[in-house]
């Protein structure tokens, strides 16, 4: 079971939480997969969306392909949920470290996501810790983009449907450095007498 360590406000209508969890059980309007650009999920985070959503994911990711071509760093796909417990996968693509221009295209990749689940009147989102795993990107330097973009979305003054922003992560190590960095950009919330209200 997916658990809450910590939240924070990003303005006066929106929250963001660091969990320690599953990122495929999130029940929240839309996961965020970590994809590569032909939206082939053969392993890590996108394998394990495939497998427990079902075959319709991969079937609408091959259509996409087939109609608009690679996906980019700053426009992320979409597909449906199959059985997964949220309503979209929003597949974006973050860099390989190493390949150059990675810190931009990671905060594209994130403020892309944002607008795109904006676009489609969602709630709530779920991301994952994008490009940490196989592609290899620092960790410390990833949290601190990935909040700092989030952080500057919500601070921009305009209407915005989205109200909770999770970070699913499924280590302590990574919950930590989320959350050593989450400190130091928001102000953080009790969940205790705060949380019933704003979920």
């Amino acid at each position: 079971m997916n658990k809450i360590i910590k939240q924070y406000m990003l303005n006066s209508e929106a929250v963001i939480q660091i969990l320690l969890g599953d990122l495929i059980e999130e029940r929240v309007d839309a996961i965020v997969n970590a994809a590569n650009a032909y939206l082939q999920h053969g392993g890590g985070v996108a394998g394990a969306i495939s497998l427990k959503g079902g075959p319709i994911i991969q079937a609408e990711s091959d259509l996409w392909i087939e109609k608009y071509g690679p996906v980019n760093h700053g426009k992320p796909a979409y597909t449906s949920a199959g059985d997964l417990p949220c309503k979209y996968v929003i597949h974006a693509v973050g860099p390989v470290w190493g390949e150059g221009e990675e810190e931009p295209k990671l905060a594209e990749a994130i403020s892309g996501s944002l607008v795109l689940a904006e676009s489609l009147g969602l709630r709530s989102i779920a991301f994952p810790a994008i490009s940490t795993g196989i592609f290899r990107f620092p960790l410390e330097k990833a949290a601190n983009i990935i909040l700092a973009e989030i952080g500057l979305y919500f601070h921009h003054p305009r209407g915005t449907s989205l109200e909770k922003v999770r970070m699913v992560l499924f280590d302590k190590t990574t919950v930590e450095t989320f959350i050593n960095n989450a400190d130091s950009m928001f102000e953080d919330v009790d969940i205790s007498s705060r949380f019933e209200q704003i979920k």
